[in-house]
């Protein structure tokens, strides 16, 4: 008898049928058939493996079992979904934490790490930090039209982003109370806009880089950018951010500008460094600036050719500008005798603004005078014919 054929050998170790060895070898359609079959065996019992475990009741489902402690163990306190009737496959993610972290580098501290719950309140770490900051800035308040206020948001709102679009809320919040603390400065322009798009006319020299660095061809995630006008919007009604205390700069980790060390480090919150000014510049009532309520188009300015290499807002020439201003203004009020900033206090004790200026027309026939309402009749006497006005002509019941 002769030996059997290697393609019967491996049907009949295969359980492919109940071919004999001396049967003839099965056809090309039989082998499909064959194949097939057994392919559909296989698929059911994955299946079967699969969908019978799934399909139990949460409180049936039996516990792994290996050497490391599980949470049963004394002293473990099991988590959400690691308790009976609280599981559902993926629920380990559901109950994940999903509370972002921000990196606080405090003067005098070690490295600390705390949270930012988004809600506005600060934390025992961030309560440290800002008691350490001294003075926080005062709480803005929103004005002007609503076509103003929607621009303020958007400026600011693009800030956020563009500048801090990685951070955690915390640092978020940080970027945006740094441009609102400018606004309060005199040192720069009274609106938000203003401050975001101050010097975006320049290839170089800008406040913030992605003014003018062409970041903003960059399209935003709606998340990230729905996140940045909810910090936008927390902030213009009010919320301070006090870890940054009264914080006009900051730099990311990766970089040391030249005016660093000129200027005061508050902290580090995520990937940026914070600064306020030294000297009276730097002091709560520098910044006295009153919000103007109009704020300009909510993009960068148009690009002018030619323009100085000097940058206009240097933080240096900034605060020797300020110093300076200020110097000037004690020496005033030392000659005048008068509060710096008062061109006179009559005997009200109230300053008074200098008197217009008139177009010579209008000082030909008698310049501020003529609005003074000097030419109005005294009211120290009352005419005879009216003296008795409000009186009774006959008194009831004469």
């Amino acid at each position: 008898m002769p030996p059997p054929s290697p393609l019967r050998a491996c049907i009949a170790m295969h359980g492919g049928g109940s071919f004999a060895m001396n049967q003839p070898a099965p056809t090309r359609a039989q082998q499909r058939q064959i194949r097939k079959r057994q392919g559909w065996r296989r698929l059911l019992a994955l299946v079967a493996a699969v969908a019978v475990p799934a399909m139990a009741a949460p409180g049936e489902w039996a516990g792994f079992s290996d050497d490391i402690a599980t949470a049963d163990a004394p002293g473990v306190k099991p988590m959400p979904f690691e308790k009976a009737g609280f599981s559902f496959p993926g629920s380990a993610f559901y109950y994940m934490e999903d509370t972002p972290q921000v990196v606080a580098d405090m003067p005098g501290s070690d490295l600390a790490i705390f949270d930012i719950s988004g809600t506005g309140s600060l934390d025992q770490a961030e309560e440290l930090a800002a008691s350490r900051v001294g003075a926080a800035a005062r709480a803005f308040s929103l004005s002007g039209s609503s076509l103003s206020q929607g621009r303020a948001i958007d400026c600011l709102a693009k800030a956020v982003y563009y500048e801090a679009a990685s951070e955690a809320i915390g640092g978020q919040r940080a970027v945006a109370q740094v441009v609102l603390n400018r606004v309060a400065h005199p040192s720069y322009p009274n609106s938000v806009c203003g401050v975001v798009f101050q010097g975006s006319e320049r290839t170089t020299g800008c406040q913030f880089s992605f003014t003018c660095d062409g970041s903003m061809r960059r399209v935003p995630s709606v998340a990230g950018m729905a996140r940045a006008r909810m910090v936008a919007r927390d902030a213009l009604n009010g919320m301070v951010y006090r870890p940054v205390g009264l914080a006009t700069h900051y730099h990311t980790v990766w970089i040391y500008p030249y005016w660093a060390p000129s200027l005061d480090h508050i902290g580090t919150i995520g990937a940026h460094r914070f600064y306020r000014w030294k000297g009276s510049a730097g002091t709560a009532g520098a910044f006295s600036s009153r919000y103007a309520g109009v704020e300009p188009a909510n993009a960068p300015k148009p690009r002018v050719a030619n323009l100085p290499e000097n940058d206009p807002a240097d933080p240096l020439a900034l605060a020797r500008a300020f110093e300076e201003a200020q110097a000037r203004a004690q020496t005033e009020a030392a000659r005048t005798g008068l509060p710096a900033g008062t061109t006179g206090v009559p005997s009200t004790g109230r300053p008074v603004a200098p008197p217009p200026v008139y177009t010579p027309q209008v000082e030909a026939r008698g310049g501020d005078a003529q609005f003074q309402a000097e030419d109005v009749p005294s009211d120290n006497g009352v005419k005879p014919e009216y003296a008795n006005s409000g009186r009774w002509i006959r008194q009831p019941g004469q």
